[in-house]
């Protein structure tokens, strides 16, 4: 790293090796003093630190840590416990692990452990000001949150099971999902092979356009193409993190995955501004359209009174508006397309399911959000996957908001907390065989409803109070698509087509593309409702 960066500057005249040398052996003698220095801070009586590897002088854990993190972080836990402390780069930073460690941590001392760490790249997401990657947490975010959540509610509540209404995500969601089985069935006859998640992820994006704009494009519209397209760029470069987070003079080099987040985020903003002053110069307080409507909305309420609009003003309305639009869209198209992987890896499995809708829904009408409790192993299917994909393999980092004690260690203000959801997702002490993909362990004895004690078991969301926003109507919509597509197809890979399930280390853990799906139609479509 230091190497490379020498030839850097030396190859544009900026200074000669010997002062850069110079510069790095002064940077490393700061770390190590700043590193010494930490350690010798005192510790309250009776208390200790965490235990945790040592690491080298700038670098901290990085070389152990470079590849799969989840996985390094989890063989390092069996070594020193579910408190542990490592270093990356100049950072200490605390790892939680362990179900009962998390849940005391973001649970039962929640306030604890609710703030957000003051990250480089953080600050450039909404100008530091996202709920979600913001490092404020005091009553401002509180009331944002709550503004955000009630606003999601609005438009995401299904309705009741005798209700002949439906809710503004069950429309688009269903009308999506009709989309996609019309392209799949179109790509049967033309007997084309396809991968699967260029068509799901524009279907995604396009519910939360719909849901948050109250707009749905055409597939091929060249908007919504470069909103997905430029999200897809800035997944691929960024998946292996920010090093400037960690290591701080990294922040004045040169670096192609950070351009492309900065670029990614100033597209995406300019984006959702454009969409949230159409609102403003439209809005109706008799016609409230979709959920940028009804933040506007809640936000003009008399009701709320000063000390919760006031906080919320106009220009501060895209941030929510960013939070909400990103709160589902990745995490979304990720579990359907790993959900689809499953689905031909294990055909007993689909077809299972694929039982399940006959007998419960039949052929009359299409599956909605208030069937869910009434398909268990399709609850339960869809529960494995999020446990043994584990795609969301450590939660967006937490910080200490003050001083606290957590298991009898010491965790001091303004401390980096990373969350290993993998670990607990794989926790032989949990879940018996966690290696195997097995629904039936959330099953009942009788097979008749789900454990919904094993079902909070399963990581994937976070916890507490920094649990991800969007987690409600994220779960709605993988039940949704998965049953309305599963209700009249039926996946496989073609024959001679490979199938390669090894996860890839990122953002968020993806599996390598199969380009070799197939679909056959499993009823016709003809006198359905």
């Amino acid at each position: 790293m230091l190497k490379a960066a020498m030839g850097l500057l030396e190859s544009l005249g900026a200074v000669s090796a010997t002062e850069v040398l110079l510069v790095a052996a002064a940077f490393c003698l700061v770390s190590v003093v700043l590193q010494w220095l930490q350690q010798q801070q005192p510790v309250p009586s009776g208390l200790r630190r965490p235990p945790g590897p040592r690491g080298y002088p700038v670098l901290g854990n990085v070389l152990e840590l470079r590849k799969d993190t989840h996985l390094a972080l989890t063989r390092l836990s069996r070594r020193y416990g579910d408190v542990m402390q490592v270093r990356i780069g100049t950072r200490p930073v605390l790892v939680l692990s362990g179900l009962d460690t998390i849940r005391q941590a973001l649970v039962k001392q929640g306030e604890d452990f609710m703030g957000r760490p003051d990250l480089y790249s953080f600050r450039f997401i909404t100008d530091g000001q996202s709920l979600t990657f913001g490092p404020d947490s005091g009553e401002v975010w509180k009331a944002r949150r709550k503004l955000a959540q009630s606003a999601l509610k609005n438009f995401s509540v299904a309705p009741s099971p005798t209700s002949s209404s439906s809710c503004l995500l069950e429309e688009h969601v269903s009308q999506e999902a009709e989309y996609l089985v019309s392209k799949f069935l179109q790509l049967m006859v033309e007997k084309k092979r396809f991968e699967p998640h260029r068509y799901l992820v524009v279907s995604v994006a396009n519910v939360i356009c719909a849901m948050c704009f109250g707009r749905r494009y055409e597939h091929e519209d060249q908007e919504l193409l470069s909103l997905v397209n430029s999200a897809k760029e800035f997944t691929d470069v960024a998946a292996a993190g920010n090093p400037a987070d960690f290591i701080p003079l990294l922040r004045y080099l040169p670096s192609r995955s950070m351009k492309l987040f900065l670029d990614f985020n100033k597209y995406l903003l300019n984006f959702l501004q454009k969409r949230v002053k159409e609102h403003y110069d439209t809005y109706d307080e008799n016609n409230i359209r979709d959920i940028t409507d009804s933040l506007i909305d809640q936000c003009l309420d008399k009701k709320l009174g000063t000390s919760t609009a006031a906080q919320i003003p106009k220009q501060k309305i895209v941030n929510l508006v960013n939070d909400l639009f990103g709160a589902g869209f990745d995490t979304v198209t990720t579990a359907l397309s790993w959900s689809l992987m499953y689905l031909v890896k294990y055909p007993n499995t689909q077809k299972r399911i694929h039982e399940e809708l006959d007998r419960v829904i039949g052929q009359e009408r299409r599956p909605r959000l208030s069937d869910q409790g009434t398909l268990p192993y399709t609850e339960s299917f869809i529960l494995e996957m999020f446990r043994h994909s584990s795609f969301v393999p450590l939660a967006v980092p937490h910080s200490t908001t003050k001083d606290t004690v957590l298991n009898g260690y010491y965790i001091p203000k303004d401390c980096c907390v990373f969350i290993n959801q993998w670990q607990v997702n794989h926790d032989e002490k949990l879940w018996k065989d966690p290696e195997s993909f097995n629904p039936e362990r959330f099953l009942s004895a009788d097979g008749t409803r789900v454990n919904k004690d094993d079902g909070e078991k399963v990581l994937i969301f976070g916890l507490g109070k920094r649990r991800c926003i969007g987690e409600h109507i994220a779960r709605a919509q993988v039940f949704l698509f998965l049953a309305t597509l599963l209700q009249q197809l039926e996946f496989s890979v073609c024959q001679g087509g490979s199938l390669d399930m090894t996860p890839l280390y990122g953002l968020s853990l993806k599996h390598r593309r199969c380009e070799h799906f197939q679909v056959r139609q499993r009823f016709p479509t003809k006198g359905r409702s």
